[in-house]
């Protein structure tokens, strides 16, 4: 929960910057100067570019969060954890020995979307964020045109 409301401060703020600097542009347009009216123009593509970033990203995390309350109800949650170091990060063998048994399990069933959730949840543990991103975007565009969930 801590989480949630971290992150929803932090788009608050983020809004903020984003009126601000709209605002800056508005004035930066109505000085006339060429300059200044280019600058203006581009403060005006910022916040549209970041609030298209800050929905892309709050999207992501909604549907994730869904589907993981989705299979956490049928029982289909990852559960075995891997082992931890004695500083508590996640031991890099044991996060490579599950996930190559998840990968064997999405190439198995690639049509699954609850395969690729768990195969996302490897690439995180196996601290590999950009794959561990395209795997759960995989997972929601799955979820997402298969009407049953199946």
């Amino acid at each position: 929960m801590g989480g949630k409301i971290t992150y929803f401060f932090l788009a608050a703020a983020l809004v903020l910057v984003f009126g601000v600097v709209a605002l800056e542009g508005v004035l930066l347009l109505l000085t006339g100067e060429p300059a200044a009216m280019g600058m203006g123009a581009v403060a005006f593509l910022l916040p549209v570019v970041g609030a298209w970033f800050l929905w892309h990203n709050t999207s992501f995390a909604r549907n994730a969060h869904r589907l993981a309350r989705e299979l956490e109800a049928e029982g289909g949650l990852p559960v075995q954890e891997p082992e931890r170091t004695p500083g508590g990060r996640i031991d890099r063998d044991a996060a490579d020995e599950i996930f190559a048994k998840r990968r064997a399990e999405t190439e198995e069933s690639p049509e699954d979307w609850r395969c690729w959730f768990r195969l996302a949840v490897a690439y995180h543990d196996a601290r590999d964020t950009p794959r561990a991103r395209k795997a759960m975007q995989r997972a929601i565009t799955l979820r997402r045109t298969s009407p049953s969930g199946v």
